[in-house]
């Protein structure tokens, strides 16, 4: 299949699930009911189109972008298959600084705290890469620090919260990861981090393909493996810190989806990106209308789905290696 075609079908895959974050919800609405929802400020349809399905859906693409780029950009940094924000920690720092800022310095407002996930996406990264034996580690055990890290992160979250009944009332949604708490300003506090990181990623995406070869062949390219790992490393704290800040951590999107498009873009990182930018969003907003649905009047949020979805995943591509 031409490349371009394969591109037009994964922007339609993500503009059908971008309709059916809009039309389903606990009150069903057909396509002409969303289109005077956003058209017609009086239609019967707006205030739930607009002031909450509108916000929601942006919110979600944005946040899919930002963790589907994530995770590709860090499965072609370290050459390591298993690499997500949510396996290696970086999601778990975001959230446990955000929920100290939260019970211990009454910080209550996203863009007070977006900063405080900045730094502990960023701490968390060192400490989990020192804790794995640094540039030398291998994918299985960078896996395990990730693992070990976050346990210890989450339980520290979970006592704060058990201490802290008010943080606790604020933060339950928040911390299963969901995209319900969406307001129409949401989505615009954490645009600019988003969009900054999206834009060192796609800059970094023909270095890393000569980083691919290997130091020295990556130099021979003229192409500079530390300032590659540095930029690459800012960019997934930008990423990650303002997808968590926003809705809370949610797992194993970043390492589904390049494995689900590597198939259609070989090892171009260029392409990975491309198409995880795309289908990420797709998977998150077809997640959250799956929660919708299963539980309705209710929902389930977003990062339920998601876990219980990406732990099978999970445990498929370990099951493949060990039998390659």
């Amino acid at each position: 299949m031409h490349p371009f075609a394969r591109l037009a079908g994964a922007v339609g895959v993500l503009v059908v699930v971008l309709a059916a974050s809009l039309a389903i919800g606990a009150r069903a609405l057909s396509p002409a009911e969303v289109w005077h929802g956003l058209t017609d400020a009086g239609s019967a349809g707006a205030t739930v189109v607009r002031d909450l399905r509108l916000p929601r859906t942006v919110l979600g693409l944005l946040v899919g972008l930002a963790l589907g780029l994530a995770g590709a950009l860090m499965q072609a940094l370290t050459r390591n298959p298993l690499a997500d924000p949510g396996l290696l920690g970086v999601n778990a720092g975001a959230s446990a600084a955000v929920v100290s800022a939260i019970a211990f310095l009454g910080v209550t407002d996203l863009s007070g705290y977006v900063w405080f996930a900045f730094g502990g996406a960023a701490l968390v990264s060192v400490l989990v890469h020192a804790v794995a034996g640094g540039r030398g580690s291998s994918p299985g055990s960078l896996a395990l620090s990730g693992t070990a890290v976050s346990a210890a992160l989450y339980a520290y979250v979970a006592a704060v919260q058990l201490l802290d009944t008010a943080s606790l009332d604020r933060m339950r949604f928040w911390t299963a990861g969901s995209l319900a708490a969406a307001r129409p300003g949401t989505a615009a506090l954490i645009a600019p981090f988003v969009l900054a990181g999206a834009v060192v990623a796609a800059l970094l995406a023909r270095p890393l393909n000569a980083l691919a070869l290997g130091d020295d062949p990556a130099r021979a390219l003229g192409a500079h493996p530390g300032r590659i790992r540095v930029l690459a490393a800012v960019s997934i704290v930008l990423l990650c810190g303002a997808a968590t800040a926003a809705c809370g951590p949610i797992v194993f999107l970043g390492l589904m989806v390049p494995h689900l498009v590597r198939p259609f873009t070989g090892a171009d990182v260029r392409l990975l990106l491309l198409f995880s930018a795309i289908l990420a969003p797709a998977l998150l907003l077809a997640s959250d209308v799956l929660g919708r649905v299963v539980a309705r009047p209710g929902e389930l949020q977003v990062g339920v789905v998601t876990a219980v979805v990406g732990g099978g995943f999970f445990l498929a591509i370990v099951r493949r290696r060990r039998t390659t």
